[in-house]
């Protein structure tokens, strides 16, 4: 399969925007910007900016950090599948995206990508300030240029390197706040770095066949699933390991400690049970984890948020 053919050439039988609906249009759009991925910016901006006000900031700039962040990964993941269309043609998970079946034109994407991208960017430089909004768009670029046009194709490392673009959030929501960069969201920062890759290997060792066909190397198609449930059990080990440090760090308190070591014990459980059923010969079942990672990373997230609320 060739899959140097652009998806204005894969799409070329579908059928264009002319004949649709308005709402299957905006579907359409909306559908560019991933919104699960938006949920995982809001699972990490607000409690990361409640811990940088010690207490609930203005609810004001809480609103104005969200929707630039949430204009921003838009534009990000718009990009990216104006860049990957060519691929997400021959992927079953991806073949229902807009570029794929037609209802948005590539040249409408990248114009869209590029407002997104503007308009956030200027979003939080007017209603935040210059260094939410500069690290805004360096993680637009990150994860534009870094991941989707340089590593995602070449290396098998791919989603750790190119991971660094979602960790910006826990930045953007702390410079917010405070005007400034500290010790404690760059914990975060590696924290999320951290969780980005057990988190998305096992999505691959699902869709491994998928991946092979298309010639993207992540690690889940090009090593065995005993080699992955390795790595991703000394990464869910040196997630906890780095969320701990925020405890003397930031002067986290009993809910976050608990939280950490309990949910943190129960994402390392869950990656322990995949690596142990691969080498046994089992079926690995990574969904678990998968969505172990997802709601780990969303307690803890939480946590964050509560713990500076308490009086204890």
């Amino acid at each position: 399969m060739d899959i140097s053919t652009t998806a204005s050439q894969a799409s070329v039988s579908a059928p264009q925007g002319a004949s649709q609906s308005f709402g299957t249009t905006v579907r359409a759009y909306i559908a560019l910007t991933k919104p699960r991925v938006l949920e995982l910016l809001l699972v990490t901006t607000v409690p990361v900016m409640i811990l940088a006000a010690g207490g609930f900031p203005d609810l004001w700039l809480v609103l104005a950090t969200v929707i630039g962040g949430s204009l921003s990964a838009g534009s990000a993941a718009a990009f990216n599948m104006y860049l990957d269309r060519d691929i997400d043609a021959h992927m079953k998970r991806t073949v229902n995206r807009p570029l794929v079946t037609g209802e948005v034109s590539p040249r409408a994407a990248l114009i869209f990508s590029w407002v997104l991208a503007i308009g956030s960017t200027a979003w939080l430089w007017v209603t935040t300030n210059w260094l939410a909004a500069t690290l805004s768009a360096v993680a637009i670029f990150f994860y534009v240029v870094i991941y989707t046009m340089i590593l995602k194709r070449r290396t098998e490392q791919n989603i750790v390197w190119g991971g660094i673009a979602g960790c910006f959030p826990v930045l953007i929501g702390w410079t917010a706040v405070t005007g400034s960069l500290a010790w404690a969201p760059f914990i975060l920062f590696v924290v999320v770095f951290l969780w980005t890759p057990p988190h998305y290997w096992p999505l691959s060792m699902k869709y491994k066949d998928q991946y092979d066909d298309v010639h993207v190397p992540m690690l889940g198609a090009t090593r065995s699933s005993s080699q992955v449930g390795l790595q991703v059990i000394l990464y869910a080990w040196a997630t906890l390991a780095c969320s701990l440090l925020l405890i003397p760090v930031a002067g986290m308190g009993l809910v976050y400690s608990v939280s950490a070591l309990v949910f943190g014990g129960w994402f390392i459980y869950e990656s322990h049970r995949l690596y142990n059923r691969s080498v046994r010969g089992e079926e690995p079942k990574p969904m678990r984890v998968f969505h172990a990672s997802i709601s780990y990373l969303t307690l803890l997230f939480i946590a964050i948020a509560v713990d500076p609320l308490l009086p204890f």
